[in-house]
């Protein structure tokens, strides 16, 4: 009987200990359903939407006909226009589309004559799932005119995989991978390290100074820059030398988003460090955070193939921004100048982040 009470009173020490800690009482209740909502909206294996662009070089009624008819599967989103298959690679390589519809000047023959492919599906083949995609709408139904002597025919894609045509998953995986590493690392060792500096009494040596919370903050920040960069420098070496991953584009290039990318991360383990009181707490909210920087990037799925709101969720993760440089420079050879948005997009965050963490950050000991 005294062992069963002493045994109750431990669990309510211990329920009351949790309730009163607010930052784990959220993960209990928020992990849950945010991996519901995820995993059941914006999860789609059932792409649609993809970012596309045509180049209707035939220019006849049945072209814009069939063009017309593959918009309304809503597998693919017409966003441009152009007149050769050079501008559609040129899409494709800057990454402001996903699959390019090249219609030859002779279309209306190819479409009637079984031998031949009627157009060409130029596809992005860096994310597998896109070039599956492909695959399913490479046979499509053509409705002729009713004076015509056959009233339907199937017209067969050319699919052309560009930049990863092994198909290769690791080609894929890895360049996405790097975003997710320097995610953990970089925000978790941040705000573990400032929330230590205050479990460990540091900060009262600190009260004492002349130095800023400015100060105070990018100095914490910069020797982390320095940690990420190596950290990039090992897992490009072990991407080539064991799963042969390529960098088309500029490794100077790639180190500047990365910097971009890096400094976004320490400014948000910054102002995660002025929400938490506990290094576990700061492990917990990390942890938070690096699940949507997962499933809403772009990293597992096609990010087009996500339902709008997500969509928006996910712009404002920084991963959602390196995921598109790194694969645009190291795998299509993509320059910072073709993707300078994303990189006003991170320097954004950066800026905000780091303020917060500035405005909420005192040097006193509450």
């Amino acid at each position: 009987m005294k062992s069963a009470i002493r045994l109750m009173a431990v669990m309510r020490k211990e329920l009351r200990q949790l309730m009163r800690d607010r930052v784990t009482f959220a993960m209990i209740v928020g992990i849950p359903v945010m991996q519901m909502l995820m995993f059941g909206y914006a999860i789609n294996t059932d792409v649609r939407n993809l970012a596309a662009a045509v180049a209707d070089q035939s220019d006849s009624h049945l072209s814009r006909q069939f063009v017309a008819d593959l918009g309304q599967t809503q597998v693919l989103d017409f966003q441009y226009s152009v007149d050769t298959a050079a501008e559609l690679e040129e899409l494709l390589r800057t990454g402001r589309i996903s699959i390019g519809v090249l219609m030859p000047p002779d279309f209306d023959r190819r479409a009637i004559d079984s031998r031949r492919s009627a157009a060409h599906l130029l596809v992005d083949g860096v994310d597998p799932t896109i070039v599956g995609v492909a695959n399913q709408i490479r046979n499509m139904p053509l409705y002729f005119d009713a004076t015509a002597p056959v009233q339907n025919k199937v017209a067969t894609f050319e699919i052309r995989p560009y930049f990863n045509p092994e198909r290769r998953s690791a080609v894929f995986v890895i360049p996405g991978l790097i975003g997710i590493i320097l995610t953990l690392t970089m925000m978790m060792f941040t705000a573990v390290s400032v929330v230590r500096e205050r479990e460990h009494g540091n900060l009262e040596l600190l009260i004492n100074t002349p130095v800023s919370t400015t100060q105070l903050m990018v100095g914490k920040v910069v020797p982390y820059i320095v940690i990420g960069l190596i950290q990039l420098a090992l897992i490009l070496a072990v991407g080539r030398l064991l799963f042969n991953i390529p960098v088309h584009g500029s490794i100077f290039e790639l180190y500047i988003a990365a910097l971009f990318f890096i400094a976004a991360n320490l400014a948000l383990g910054l102002f995660i460090s002025t929400l938490v009181k506990t290094q576990f707490q700061a492990i917990q909210i990390t942890i938070f955070i690096l699940l949507p920087s997962i499933l809403l990037t772009g990293f597992m799925f096609p990010f087009d193939g996500m339902p709008q709101i997500v969509q928006y969720l996910g712009e404002i993760l920084p991963n959602t921004h390196f995921i598109r440089l790194t694969r645009g420079i190291m795998l299509r050879g993509a320059n910072l100048g073709e993707m300078y948005q994303e990189l006003i997009a991170l320097g954004v965050f950066t800026s905000i982040a780091l303020s917060a963490a500035i405005i909420r950050f005192s040097k006193r000991l509450d």
